[in-house]
């Protein structure tokens, strides 16, 4: 889960226009858990953090681990065939066979928050790494890949921006009278 407090004084000035206006802020605030959904959503698509730096490759276990999923990906003479060379060429970090840790996000409203969040179990351990000599059942280190943004470094300028956009639609339509 990540929360984040929004200091950018142009979409500070502009929720509290909302409200000032009478507005019920749980519609922009639904809106801006979407966009953050799908920022988040976006990292594994790119394999790389808020921020733009890639993840980690994944280790050579489990690539080992893809490759003996089938028989196919290797040759009667035991080496990888073409299709595994392909199966390794596709294998992103942190996207396995049912996809579930990176499509499992959600954005919930509380009162004048929101916050996204991940049901998928292993959501914590991929984000914030961990050692096998800290999670002896691990098959080895895994390193930090953060799908969230990090509260010391900000928000991303895409994800400023793209908030910022959702609250000038709300205000726009507030104006309006929409």
């Amino acid at each position: 889960m990540f929360n984040f407090e929004i200091t950018e004084s142009n979409a500070v000035e502009a929720f509290n226009r909302l409200i000032s206006l009478g507005e019920d802020p749980s519609g922009v605030l639904m809106g801006i858990g979407e966009v953050a959904t799908e920022f988040t959503k976006q990292r594994f698509v790119e394999s790389a953090d808020p921020y733009g730096t890639p993840w980690e490759p994944n280790a050579d276990a489990t690539l080992r681990n893809v490759l003996h999923g089938s028989q196919k990906n290797f040759t009667k003479k035991g080496n990888v065939s073409a299709r595994g060379e392909l199966v390794l060429a596709g294998k992103k970090p942190l996207i396995g066979d049912s996809k579930t840790l990176s499509t499992q996000f959600h954005s919930t409203v509380l009162g004048e928050s929101v916050s996204v969040t991940s049901i998928a179990v292993q959501a914590a351990m991929q984000h914030f790494g961990g050692t096998k000599a800290e999670f002896p059942h691990l098959w080895g280190d895994i390193p930090a890949r953060s799908y969230f943004p990090d509260p010391e470094r900000g928000l991303p300028e895409e994800l400023s921006q793209d908030i910022l956009g959702v609250l000038r639609i709300a205000l726009q339509n507030a104006v309006d009278g929409s």
